[in-house]
């Protein structure tokens, strides 16, 4: 048996324990989005009411590049950028964490500011899809990865696609920040707590008409035969030509088939992790955290699974039930180290994908403990770079159906119920006490009368909800955008979503350059 299959063998032994080492259900399993179909809306009526040619390829890539050039962007010299996303983090999100955060510390939480919140720069951004009032994480993180608004549910590609379908697809495909960071030749780096192929993380890399399409399995056959390829192929194949140098996030599942474990859903035989260990001789592929801390600083590429799905939600890390997944600060400070390292200047991309999960689950416990972990990532991005020569910004895809309500008192438990200032649980019409954090929809509606803050501090606690839902939804409302280091004078006021892309090409003199020769290309 040669080296690399040898090796191989090894990996593929290590998936099967992990698969079976006692990971317990990461909650909830659903992925609500993804699974809702998102009706066709026909051109004429998303163009009704825009100026002429602005709502095209073209038109929105260009006028996401000049209101970054207006805003001064391109007088930076930014080395580096690092874009941090927490998936659904909206305003409410980041109001009720940081008072967790401070309330965890002792203090009543208020006055508490997150790591992030201290930097100089903040404006709002729009996040609706061409498509939708309230948005997807495929239609938006295609705008801030590549320049140009286009439809929910798709990845990597414009709005002249049709959802679901392959035709026009490579005409249809615009390049992502990695293909920029790849052509001015910066390293860089790709971390996220859901599976790799979910949507945040697959609209860097992948050229999709649907995002549930992550494995060959949840792909139709008129599909494959029409020539799309499943998003976990196409990170293989990305791969191939270039970066992201480092990739560390959850979803082994989809890169093998039940033959090689039950877990594997892959159906066309491919073993796609070992495709990469041949691809890559000198690679390192890892799926636990004691693995990836141990490698050595060979400047090697990385590709960590730690999970068969998404990773664990952090509440759980914390109570103990995930041993062997890193946390996203250390997958953040692996990462930076890593890049540091190579000596070129780097693009680090990091998302906290499971605070989306948790509000879709009605668990705002969850959702707010994961953004204290991202809070904590961009804390060690902050340490580990100079603001003189990187830009760092942080920012969320879309928020969510979720309510800070109530007039308790100040240093009142944020998980807790609405009380007086003598502590007594304030009550509604029908003599029920009720919780500060709620829900305008999803699967807390019709809940018993709450007994106590006992029962609110559980970890699978649902905060109630208005309208009763399955899953919780988005909301539409604007999300923030906060920014420090060369550039980040550019973020203010009120933006559109995809000029985030641009101000971060915009601050680095190479990838701007690039950025013009796209728009040349897109012109008529």
């Amino acid at each position: 048996m040669n080296r690399i299959v040898l090796r191989s063998s090894l990996l593929l032994a290590s998936l099967a324990l992990t698969a079976c080492a006692g990971h317990p259900p990461s909650r909830p399993a659903a992925d609500p989005v993804a699974s809702t179909p998102v009706p066709f809306v026909a051109p004429s009526r998303l163009s009704a009411g825009a100026p002429e040619g602005t709502e095209t390829p073209a038109g929105w890539f260009r006028a996401g590049r000049e209101a970054a050039i207006a805003r001064g962007a391109d007088r930076a010299k930014a080395r580096n950028l690092i874009l941090f996303i927490g998936d659904g983090m909206g305003p409410t999100t980041v109001a009720a964490a940081r008072i967790l955060h401070g309330q965890r510390q002792g203090r009543t939480g208020e006055e508490t500011q997150l790591s992030f919140e201290r930097f100089p720069a903040l404006a709002l951004s729009k996040t609706y899809n061409t498509d939708l009032q309230t948005p997807d994480s495929a239609g938006t993180m295609t705008a801030m990865a590549s320049g140009l608004k286009t439809l929910a549910g798709v990845l990597g590609v414009d709005q002249t696609i049709r959802r679901g379908r392959c035709e026009n697809i490579e005409a249809a495909s615009h390049p992502s920040l990695f293909d920029f960071a790849d052509g001015a030749d910066m390293a860089s780096a790709l971390v996220t707590t859901t599976r790799i192929t979910h949507a945040t993380p697959a609209a860097l890399y992948a050229h999709s008409p649907d995002r549930n399409w992550e494995g060959d399995a949840a792909m139709p056959e008129s599909a494959r035969a029409a020539g799309c390829t499943d998003l976990a192929a196409q990170l293989i194949a990305h791969q191939d030509r270039g970066g992201p140098q480092i990739v560390l996030g959850g979803g082994s599942a989809n890169f093998i088939g039940p033959d090689v474990h039950p877990v594997g859903r892959r159906a066309d035989g491919r073993n796609l992790i070992e495709e990469w260990t041949q691809r890559h001789p000198g690679g390192h592929f890892v799926l636990k955290r004691e693995e990836l801390l141990a490698l050595p600083a060979d400047g090697q590429r990385v590709f960590g699974l730690f999970t068969p799905s998404h990773m664990s939600y952090e509440l759980d890390r914390e109570n103990g039930h995930a041993a062997d997944e890193p946390g996203l600060a250390e997958m953040t400070r692996f990462s930076l180290q890593r890049l540091q390292a190579d000596g070129r200047p780097y693009l680090l991309v990091v998302e906290g994908g499971r605070i989306d999960h948790a509000h879709h689950a009605g668990m705002a416990q969850r959702a707010l403990v994961d953004t204290i972990a991202l809070a904590e990532a961009v804390a060690v991005a902050d340490e580990l770079t100079s603001a003189d020569d990187t830009l760092i910004v942080v920012t969320a895809d879309h928020s969510h159906a979720f309510n800070f309500v109530g007039y308790p008192p100040r240093g009142n438990d944020i998980l807790g119920l609405v009380r007086d200032f003598n502590g007594q649980p304030l009550r509604d019409l029908g003599g029920r006490p009720y919780t500060t954090l709620s829900y305008a929809n999803g699967p807390g509606a019709g809940q018993p009368t709450l007994e106590g803050d006992s029962d609110t501090r559980h970890a699978d606690f649902r905060q109630p909800a208005l309208f009763a839902l399955e899953s919780e939804t988005h909301g539409g409302e604007d999300v923030a955008v906060y920014a420090r280091g060369p550039g980040s004078e550019a973020v203010r006021g009120s933006i559109e979503q995809h000029v985030i892309f641009h101000i971060l090409t915009q601050a680095q003199p190479t990838l701007r350059a690039a950025v013009a020769e796209r728009l040349e290309e897109l012109s008529p």
